[in-house]
């Protein structure tokens, strides 16, 4: 499974346990702008990312630049983690 693909499927599962649908969902969509995700689910994805890709991430690094799209996300990842 490809990083955007990881990403993709953790975003689906956090919107469906707040009883949302992600499916469909463009790559390019900003995230907080979707209403999909809460703010603690925003965090949990971002703590997800860490562990997943074995990530340390800055705090000024976690900005919408990098973060705010499922596309945003992978590249950063690619450019920064590891995949397993």
């Amino acid at each position: 499974m490809s990083n955007i693909e990881k990403i993709r499927t953790q975003v689906e599962f956090l919107a469906a346990a707040r009883g949302r649908s992600a499916s469909g969902l463009d790559e390019d969509a900003i995230l907080p702008e979707t209403g999909l995700l809460d703010s603690a689910a925003i965090i949990e994805l971002i703590c997800w990312i860490e562990m997943e890709f074995s990530l340390d991430l800055p705090e000024e690094e976690i900005t919408l630049k990098n973060f705010g799209t499922i596309k945003r996300i992978a590249a950063y990842v690619n450019r920064n983690g590891s995949d397993r």
